[in-house]
């Protein structure tokens, strides 16, 4: 009858025991989380997630790495979904086409009050918030010592206008070109346009406009920039630069290691200061960010991940790892940003200094490829000398008025 007892005793224990088991794992919520191209701290990110999951018992994060080509595109079909990953790691620009679309879930401001307030205001779309920034890259100016010694040429060039204005000194005293500017790459123009006051598609015609656009003509046809600038891309002008033929490249920070890598000569001779400004006076900043989709399962823990993720601590750690920028206001104010030991440390706070002054920004358009690429041919008929500057601009303003429409 004892032996009887206990096995009754032993049978209801692993029956409950059973029974909490499965009371904690439908009790167990799951966070989908997308990242773009972080394979590579896969020790980090697992790292993060595990420390989150301790003292958070009832979340699993499930973390998924989407390679950057296909970013977009499964993002795109996934937020259309009802079942869409509940948080997701993109850029500004398409999580802007997707707030226009309505598939995004909104953020209070008042949740990243901790981040970098001119990122978050660069960040909004009509006046609203639907992304959390994680990290941001900001192009320096990286420069040759050496040739611009010979230039004879004593103060640095701060802006575009003081650039061009000293090119051809430089060309004649050095034999190098100033710079290569890969005006036709990307949104590159643009960006360029933007730190002249060009902020809408309407302002492309303005008198302002067309300066930039003469600045660059006078350059191209006086051969003071390489026939290639309206060809190149940003690593056939690092190669120039490598090789000795320009003085300057505006590039990120982590082009660094390549020139020292593959042209030590050169690097010994390399310098960095701020990115080249125009007379609004901002720089350029790139930032990556994550959004909630509207549909998202589990938006409230999403957000409450994403914080973490992203807070001083773990942006910190993750900075020192790359050669991203922090977009937590007190990580960016961390020694580790107020260094100027060696080269890569100035760089790197350089560029941390530089996202203090962003805004106000060019906001990008659904069919923003399509107005690049537009921009960009007008550039090259502009420089080609195939039509007046003015009626190029007017044109190219006409044209992207159908496109709106």
């Amino acid at each position: 009858m004892k032996k009887f007892f206990t096995l009754v005793l032993i049978t209801i224990l692993i029956i409950g025991l059973t029974a909490c088991s499965i009371r904690q794992e439908n009790s167990l919520k799951e966070i989908t989380v997308w990242t773009l191209q972080m394979g590579d701290f896969s020790d980090y990110m697992y790292k993060v997630i595990r420390e989150y999951e301790k003292s958070h018992p009832n979340l699993h994060i499930k973390w998924v790495d989407v390679p950057f080509s296909e970013g977009e595109k499964r993002t795109l079909a996934a937020v259309m979904t009802d079942n869409p990953p509940d948080l997701i790691n993109l850029n500004p620009d398409f999580s802007a086409l997707l707030a226009q679309k309505g598939t995004l879930e909104e953020i209070n401001p008042e949740a990243v009050k901790d981040y970098n307030p001119e990122i978050i205001k660069a960040l909004m779309y009509k006046e609203k918030l639907y992304s959390i920034p994680w990290y941001a890259t900001s192009a320096i100016t990286i420069y040759n010592k050496d040739l611009f010694a010979k230039s004879g040429i004593i103060r640095l060039p701060k802006t575009y206008k003081e650039l061009a204005s000293i090119s051809e000194k430089i060309k004649t005293n050095t034999g190098a070109y100033a710079y290569l500017p890969t005006i036709t790459e990307n949104d590159t123009m643009m960006k360029i346009l933007n730190k002249y006051g060009v902020s809408e598609l309407s302002d492309l015609n303005s008198e302002s406009s067309i300066n930039v656009f003469d600045m660059f003509k006078n350059l191209y046809q006086k051969d003071l920039i390489p026939p290639e600038s309206i060809t190149m891309t940003h690593r056939e002008a690092l190669e120039q630069y490598m090789a000795g033929k320009i003085v300057f490249y505006q590039g990120g920070a982590n082009f660094l290691n390549m020139i020292k890598e593959n042209a030590p000569s050169v690097y010994e001779q390399t310098d960095v200061m701020e990115q080249f400004k125009g007379p609004v006076g901002q720089n350029d900043v790139s930032v990556m960010n994550f959004v909630i989709p509207k549909r998202a399962k589990m938006k409230k823990e999403a957000l409450e991940f994403c914080l973490y993720l992203t807070n001083a601590k773990n942006q910190l750690e993750l900075a020192k790892m790359t050669n991203i920028i922090s977009t937590n206001a007190s990580a960016l104010n961390n020694s580790f940003y107020n260094d100027y030991s060696d080269m890569a440390s100035k760089a790197r706070s350089i560029s941390a200094k530089q996202v203090n002054n962003i805004y106000p920004q060019m906001k990008q358009r659904r069919n923003q490829k399509d107005i690049n690429n537009a921009v960009n041919m007008t550039v090259q008929s502009v420089l080609l000398n195939k039509d007046s500057t003015e009626n190029s601009l007017n044109k190219l303003v006409k044209m992207l008025d159908d496109v709106e429409e």
